[in-house]
């Protein structure tokens, strides 16, 4: 499998307010560490254990996307503004399409998460 390479779209960066330099800089880091690691498993998995870590972290990724979409209200509600939450919420979303983006993996991630879902429901129907 190819290596990856992510980045954090311009959009979300511009959609920062000024003072949110910290915020960009956090983003790349995180970016750079997903890429990072995604990158060593495959280099040093085969396919298939490749393929397993990144739905796995599809899978973190998609978590996080419901945890900050959660703070957007609250934050609203509280009379603060929800800015940094809905960047980080975008960030984790793009990240996710970029990583549907490589066509190779694209597939293997397809096949594993169908997968996942036949296996999670026989558990379900068997207890």
């Amino acid at each position: 499998m190819d290596e990856i390479s992510l980045a954090v779209p311009e959009p979300i960066l511009e959609a920062l307010p000024e003072e949110g330099d910290s915020a960009a800089r956090d983003m790349q880091r995180a970016v750079e560490g997903w890429e990072e690691r995604i990158n060593r498993t495959i280099a040093e998995a085969d396919d298939e254990e490749a393929t397993e870590y990144v739905v796995d972290a599809i899978e973190h990724m998609e978590d996080r996307i419901e945890t900050f979409d959660g703070f957007v209200p609250e934050l609203r509600a509280w009379g603060q503004s929800p800015i940094f939450a809905m960047a980080w919420r975008n960030l984790y979303a793009d990240l996710i399409a970029q990583l549907y983006e490589h066509e190779e993996l694209s597939a293997r991630l397809d096949r594993e998460r169908n997968y996942r879902l036949v296996e999670d429901g026989i558990r379900l129907r068997d207890l």
